[in-house]
């Protein structure tokens, strides 16, 4: 006993020591610090990075730069970000997500010296296009890979397949950006077999989905990737699968089991917006018990919606919008815990009755009915959804008044009830956190609310097309965060308030089409980022503001329709992205003098019509509109003009009509000078803007001959050029305007005959009533030769042939007798009227008859 004691006497100080450094952990080795250290001083810290950033899942983090506190005099196991294995010390997790780091991740990057690493995330970051280094498929232990949302590129290595223990996989990048090789997606899905979470968003597949998935797969997000073809039944029979989403691959086509499914009962999300899904919601969708997010937005889905959905006790978000569903909408409440639903864009019908006879509305946040066929009024009594936040209920054909309870919502965000019948006045709102707030299109009337104009988060106001009277307050410019302020077509009076330009996050004002009087004195501070200003149809006076020239960011000014009276506001040229530019109707004077130094490149559509402008067309002017200078058509895209989130109306004047139209394309390219006093020629330089669809020229002064050069504007589709003191005959050339709809060369001085061929044959009359010289159809004046002749029938082509040289020859030698007693006669006049001192009419009466009759003459000895 006394021998046993010793030997534990003897060992004790070793079997502490040991005891005592198996409970440390081991530090960092050296060259793992070093790697760390050359990989953090590879990138810098961009501090204008966003301070949060959100996951591939959704969720929120604060976004640090983790690497600032990687020093060499610490323990790199001690450094945020870096996690090692506390028996090694080996390094075995990275997680830099959100670092704010900045550079080229070079594909010998020191971090792949850390040989041990089990997970690395690189997520949320900007490595400026790098490519993906085929040396992470060397890391034989790793089990979690994020690379999303870090600016990769370029083609995702097949190296990546040999990472036989990953089990989280997500890749993201600006769309398309990254791409797979032919055959690598599926390789990658057949070599991982125990992958778990599998993250591909916006990354080229463009495959189709292999069989051979992952029976062990929870995860399976592939939105925004280019699938296509047919997804089988296969991938709704995993029986681990908790999250689909294949969202957003319009060329794949889903077919949904018919019976139960074997996912049934793990299934929590999922999401199948934006695929082809043609045909009715099946039956096997009330198995889904478990689902909590089902989103079958735009999937082409008919029929109505079945009442096995009622089976979906614990789903929560519920997203059927842009559908064909049809029926009545109600008992949609028997879901005790949906927080969000949309049924926007479908052709539901009915009434929303429903909404008082259910008591368990607390737990809804968000509600989308917009764009269906709703009929009725909301109901009144309705009481519990003191928490929504969302509510779309426009483009409908609701009526009535609103009902208090909306506006006493507290939690109130955005409101939308634009396009409906409503009546009566806005209530004052009780929230206090607004954001959206859009009433257009329907009957409202009185003034506009005072806490509309107390809210200090408002960015969208849009009260535009009601009924609404009163003064626009002055407190409206509390509004520091408006973006959008449309308080068009009512019955607003008054001044429009000075302060509205010290409103330096507004893009688009509208206070169109009101009885707004007085002078604009709006001073537009330097910075403003206005895009839109609407002011016409109004009764406004005086001169346009100078400031406006610190708009720099302006697309569309609209003054029409008002009392301005002012001269031509030359120092516009300084507003290099202004596209739109309507002074219609309104006093302004005066000469558009040096048009040449006018920069107005970017314009697409000027009317000053019905003004008081003198003198020449400005010539300066069309030389510098340059984007007219371009064929849109040909480009084969669709691009708006101010074509942010806001639709703004406008008005454009063309093919003799005025249409209003939500949107303006840029390829709507319009010059309307019409109804001034503006003289001389139309300048040829006309015909250089072969992007023109419309020129109105008519009721001015103009002279001369109609350019040759405006059949070179291939796309115009309306030309009116009426009530002025044009002469000469129609070019020939016009014949090739393909595209011409409309014409209009009325009451001028034309002569000569009317072009034949392609759209010239389908104007009528009207198109040329009063220019007494023209000839030919659709007119009853002949236009000579053998037109609406009959001709005689003879036995054979012989004796026609002669008939023809004959009756030339008769034809020829009266037209020769007639013609030269003509010119005798003339010459006779000419001589007697120069002796005798005839008025001045008289004698341009007789020259212009001499010159038809030598026209006339050289005409038909050059034909025969």
């Amino acid at each position: 006993m006394g021998y046993v004691n010793l030997v534990f006497f003897m060992l004790f100080p070793f079997l502490c020591h040991l005891s005592f450094s198996s409970s440390l952990p081991h530090l960092c080795t050296k060259d793992q610090a070093l790697a760390l250290l050359q990989f953090k001083h590879m990138f810098t810290i961009n501090h204008d990075a966003f301070d949060r950033c959100f996951h591939i899942t959704g969720q929120s983090i604060q976004s640090y730069p983790k690497t600032l506190s990687w020093n060499k005099s610490t323990d790199c196991c001690s450094w945020d970000g870096v996690y090692c294995d506390e028996t090694t010390g080996q390094v075995i997790e990275l997680n830099l997500t959100c670092s704010k780091l900045q550079g080229k991740f070079h594909s010998n990057s020191s971090v792949f010296q850390l040989s041990n690493l089990k997970r690395i995330d690189l997520s949320n970051n900007n490595f400026s296009g790098s490519y993906i280094s085929p040396k992470f498929g060397e890391f034989s232990s790793l089990t979690h890979l994020d690379l999303s949302d870090s600016r990769f590129a370029g083609l995702i290595p097949a190296e990546i397949s040999r990472l036989s223990k990953l089990q989280f996989l997500s890749i993201k990048s600006d769309p398309y950006e990254i791409r797979f090789e032919p055959h690598n997606f599926e390789l990658i899905l057949k070599n991982l077999t125990r992958l778990r979470e599998l993250y591909l968003v916006y990354v080229n597949i463009s495959s189709t989905i292999p069989l051979n998935l992952s029976s062990y797969l929870t995860t399976l997000w592939l939105p925004f990737t280019q699938l296509y073809g047919v997804l089988t039944e296969r991938v709704f029979h995993l029986s681990n699968l908790e999250s689909l989403d294949l969202s957003d691959n319009p060329q794949l086509t889903v077919r949904f089991p018919t019976t139960k499914w074997n996912s049934s009962a793990s299934l929590v999300k999922l999401d199948l917006s934006g695929v082809n899904a043609t045909g009715r919601i099946p039956e096997s969708f009330g198995h889904l018990t478990t689902m909590r997010t089902l989103e079958l937005y735009s999937c082409s889905l008919s029929g109505s919606i079945p009442k096995s959905l009622w089976n979906l006790t614990n789903i929560e978000d519920l997203n059927l919008g842009y559908n064909h569903l049809e029926g009545p909408i109600s008992d949609l409440f028997r879901f005790g815990k949906l927080r969000s639903l949309s049924l926007v864009n479908n052709n539901l019908d009915g009434q929303l009755e429903f909404l008082s006879f259910n008591r368990s509305l607390t737990q809804f946040e968000y509600l989308d009915f917009s764009l269906n066929s709703l009929t009725g009024p909301i109901p009144s009594n309705v009481s519990g959804m003191q928490n929504l936040q969302f509510l779309y209920l426009s483009s409908n054909h609701l009526n009535e008044t609103i009902p208090s309870w909306i506006f006493s919502l507290p939690s109130l965000y955005d409101l939308d009830l634009s396009d409906n019948h409503f009546s009566g006045n806005i209530q004052e709102f009780k929230s206090k956190i607004l954001d959206i707030v859009s009433l257009k299109q329907n009957q409202l009337q009185g003034p506009i609310p005072k806490t509309l104009l107390n809210q200090r988060d408002l960015y969208s106001l849009v009260l535009s097309h009601n009924n609404l009277s009163g003064l626009i307050a002055s407190t409206i410019c509390n509004l520091k965060t408006l973006e959008v302020l449309d308080l068009g077509s009512n019955n607003l009076e008054g001044t429009i308030p000075l302060c509205l330009g010290e409103l330096t996050r507004l893009l688009i004002l509208d206070f169109s089409n009101n009885s707004l009087s007085g002078t604009i004195n709006t001073t537009f501070s330097i910075g403003n980022q206005l895009i839109v200003i609407k002011f016409d149809g109004n009764k406004l006076e005086g001169r346009v503001p100078q400031s406006l020239i610190n708009c720099k960011y302006l697309e569309l000014l609209d003054l029409g329709n008002n009392e301005l009276n002012d001269t031509f506001p030359k120092w516009l040229r300084a507003l290099l992205n202004l596209k739109i530019l309507r002074l219609r109707s309104n006093k302004f004077v005066g000469s558009i003098k040096d048009s040449s130094t006018y920069k107005f490149a970017q314009i697409r559509i000027i009317d000053l019509s019905s003004n008081g402008f003198t003198g020449d067309l400005p010539v300066g002017l069309f030389e510098n509109f340059e984007a007219m200078k371009i064929n849109g058509e040909k480009s084969g895209t669709r691009e708006y003009v101010a074509d942010i989130y806001y639709t703004n109306s406008f008005i454009v004047t063309t093919k003799g009509l005025d249409l209003e139209l939500p949107r303006v394309l840029t390829t709507n390219i319009i010059i309307d000078l019409s109804r001034n006093r503006f003289e001389g020629n139309i300048p040829s330089i006309i015909g250089d803007l072969v992007g023109l669809r419309t020129l109105n020229l008519s009721h001015n002064r103009l002279e001369g001959h109609i350019p040759e050069s405006l059949h070179q504007l291939s796309v115009l589709e309306s030309l009116d050029l009426s009530s002025n003191k044009i002469r000469g005959e129609i070019p020939q050339q016009l014949a090739s305007l393909k595209s011409l709809e409309v014409l209009n060369l009325s009451h001028n001085h034309l002569v000569g005959c009317i072009p034949k061929g392609k759209q010239f044959d389908t104007f009528e009359n009207s198109s040329y009533q009063g220019n007494d010289g023209l000839r030919g159809l659709p007119l009853s004046k002949d236009c000579g030769g053998n037109e609406g002749v009959p001709q005689a029938t003879t036995p054979n082509g012989l004796d026609q042939e002669e008939e023809e040289g004959d009756s030339s020859i008769i034809s020829w030698q009266a037209v020769f007798m007639g013609y030269g007693c003509g010119l005798v006669i003339g010459l006779s006049i000419i001589y007697i009227m120069l002796s005798t001192q005839y008025p001045a009419w008289f004698s341009r009466m007789d020259v212009e008859l001499e010159h038809k009759i030598l026209t006339r003459m050289k005409k038909h000895k050059k034909r025969h």
